[in-house]
């Protein structure tokens, strides 16, 4: 009886499963070997990431969709919610997205990394912003880091991480934040009326 319930189990669990159409690069990864371990050819890997702009070009961290179905359906959130954005992404935009990353949220968790990250995305896709990554980032007065010049060092693979993270359904984290700070060191309060969407570590995320 004990057997015929664990079997049921894990029958249920397999059937119930999420098909999982992501894969995280590894070093020694290339976009060939991918495709070839994923019964794919190259131009169908390519064609359902067209993030990657360089097929010589990919990161340890980065997420590669494996999905040979994407084309032939919209991309879906968790609610049934049809995800649409206007961010295109080349690979100095990964870099510089990561920069900032870095810069304004590295003694942050990853989740709280991830959510700048998502910060700029949503940005990029407000009527209220420019519609570039470079452009949101260096909009005058926008973020210390592009002022004091902390933009300007490397990032590390944990803020990486974090926008392919953001440029996964995790971006959801921040919700439709447009704005974070941290209140127990900033000296203007502006934001301190807007809507809070979420607190990660020590960052406040504002609508």
């Amino acid at each position: 009886m004990k057997k015929l319930i664990f079997l049921l189990t894990l029958l249920f669990t397999l059937l119930s499963a999420e098909p999982i159409f992501a894969y995280t690069v590894q070093k020694g990864d290339t976009m060939s070997k991918i495709a070839r371990d994923n019964g794919m050819s190259l131009s169908e890997l390519a064609s359902v990431n067209p993030q990657v702009n360089n097929l010589d070009l990919i990161y340890v961290g980065q997420e590669i969709s494996i999905d040979k179905d994407k084309k032939s359906r919209p991309a879906v959130a968790s609610r049934g919610e049809t995800i649409s954005s206007k961010v295109n992404i080349s690979e100095a935009d990964i870099d510089l997205l990561a920069r900032i990353v870095r810069a304004e949220a590295q003694s942050e968790p990853f989740e709280g990394k991830v959510a700048v990250a998502s910060v700029v995305l949503n940005r990029v896709d407000s009527p209220k912003f420019p519609d570039t990554i470079r452009d949101v980032i260096y909009q005058s007065g926008q973020f210390q880091p592009v002022s004091n010049g902390e933009i300007n060092k490397p990032a590390d693979k944990e803020s990486r991480r974090a926008v392919f993270a953001a440029l996964s359904d995790m971006r959801k984290i921040a919700k439709d934040s447009l704005f974070f700070y941290n209140p127990d060191i900033a000296t203007n309060r502006w934001l301190d009326s807007r809507e809070t969407i979420v607190v990660i570590g020590q960052h406040v995320f504002k609508n």
